[in-house]
């Protein structure tokens, strides 16, 4: 099969149970991307979103998806970036600097859910507004 050179997107509640190549799946539902291996290996592709995953942008047009996708554990170890619906060749990464990158993302994984003292993150609380600087300005002349 050959390599595909760009993606059609297709909203969906749930992937359908055979993939079509060159069609990438996105279900906000599950927050998630599903598409066949751009190489043509056939594997199917999945790609979570969320802030330390992949991030979706869709322009109304047109699919990005960030970071690249490097499919290490496939045997046909693709690595590409799908960019304004366009597939975007990568090199081949090493196995040291697959091992570095995937260690980074467990790391940037702990550390977004923690807060600087090691305890789990709480929603921030807003601060007290202070007086804008025309009232302070006013003030002054009060």
């Amino acid at each position: 099969m050959a390599r595909t050179r760009k993606l059609t997107l297709e909203f969906v509640k749930s992937v359908p149970e055979k993939p079509l190549s060159g069609t990438l799946y996105v279900s906000m539902e599950y927050a998630t991307c599903v598409h066949l291996c751009c190489c043509g290996c056939g594997n199917e592709v999945v790609t979570p979103l969320s802030p330390n995953d992949w991030k979706l942008i869709f322009n109304g047009e047109s699919i990005t998806l960030h970071p690249s996708v490097g499919n290490w554990s496939f045997q046909c170890r693709s690595h590409y970036w799908i960019r304004s619906s366009r597939v975007q060749w990568a090199n081949d990464m090493t196995d040291e600097k697959i091992k570095a990158g995937r260690e980074f993302d467990r790391w940037n994984r702990t550390r977004s859910d923690k807060a600087e003292d090691g305890k789990p993150n709480s929603p921030k609380k807003e601060k007290p507004r202070k007086n804008g600087f025309w009232k302070n300005f006013r003030g002054f002349f009060e």
